[in-house]
C-alpha cells in the first residue's frame, strides 16, 4: 500500500511538472526611471529652504546642509538616493572635457564644489551620457524619470527637475522641483520655455 501511494504521488509530480515547467524567472525589477521618480516624489517630504550659496563640499559624496538646496540639488539628491554620484560624474567629465561645457562663470578649471549644482552643467552632462530628447508641447512625449529644463524669463534665468506621475492621475506628467520653497510636486511641465528634456539611466542601474 505504501509503495503505491509514494508512486502515485510520483507520478502527480511528474504531471505537474510537464503542465507548469519549471519556475519561472522572477519578476522584473522596478524600472530605474520609476526609482528615479518614486525618489523625486520622496523629496517633497523633506522641508528645504531655497539657499544657492557656495559651499565647500566633501568630494565624492558631497552635499549641502539637507535642509538647503536649489532646484539642481533635487536631482542630485534624487540619483544619489539611486547610488549615482552626479558630483562625482559631473566633475570627472568636466575634468576630461572642460571645453565642452559651458563657460558662463569665468572658471578655467573644473570645481567639484559647484559645477554638478548648475543647470547648463547638468544639462551638457546629461546630454553627453544620456539621452536628449525632443522638447515639445505634448504631454506623451515625456515619461516619468524625465529631466526637464528651463529658461524661466527668457532671458537665461534656467530651472531643472524630474518628471513624474501624480498619484491618482494616471497618464499625467507633473514635475518634482525647487522654485523657491522647497522640493514641491506641481503641474508646470509647460509653464516655461522649456530648453532641455533628458532621459540619464546609466548602465546597470
Amino acid at each position: 500500500m505504501r509503495h503505491a501511494l509514494i508512486s502515485a504521488l510520483g507520478i502527480i509530480s511528474f504531471s505537474l511538472f510537464l503542465t507548469h515547467g519549471e519556475p519561472g524567472p522572477k519578476a522584473e525589477t522596478v524600472p530605474f526611471s520609476q526609482r528615479l521618480a518614486e525618489a523625486a516624489i520622496a523629496r517633497t517630504k523633506i522641508a528645504v529652504t531655497y539657499d544657492p550659496a557656495y559651499v565647500v563640499l566633501d568630494y565624492p559624496g558631497g552635499d549641502v546642509a539637507p535642509d538647503k538646496g536649489v532646484c539642481s540639488d533635487v536631482i542630485v539628491r534624487c540619483y544619489r538616493a539611486l547610488g549615482i554620484d552626479l558630483q562625482q560624474r559631473v566633475h570627472e567629465d568636466m575634468k576630461r572635457h572642460f571645453t565642452k561645457y559651458p563657460k558662463k562663470w569665468g572658471l578655467k578649471r573644473p570645481d567639484k564644489n559647484i559645477d554638478h549644482r548648475r543647470v547648463p552643467n547638468l544639462q551638457k552632462y546629461f546630454s553627453r551620457h544620456g539621452k536628449s530628447l525632443k522638447k515639445s508641447l505634448a504631454v506623451t512625449d515625456y515619461a516619468i524619470g524625465d529631466i526637464v529644463a528651463w529658461d524661466l524669463n527668457g532671458h537665461g534665468l534656467t530651472h531643472i527637475g524630474i518628471v513624474v506621475e501624480p498619484p491618482g492621475r494616471p497618464g499625467e506628467r507633473w514635475i518634482v522641483h525647487n522654485i523657491g520653497s522647497g522640493p514641491k510636486m506641481q503641474d508646470v511641465l509647460f509653464d516655461w520655455t522649456i530648453i532641455g528634456h533628458y532621459r540619464y539611466a546609466p548602465k546597470g542601474s
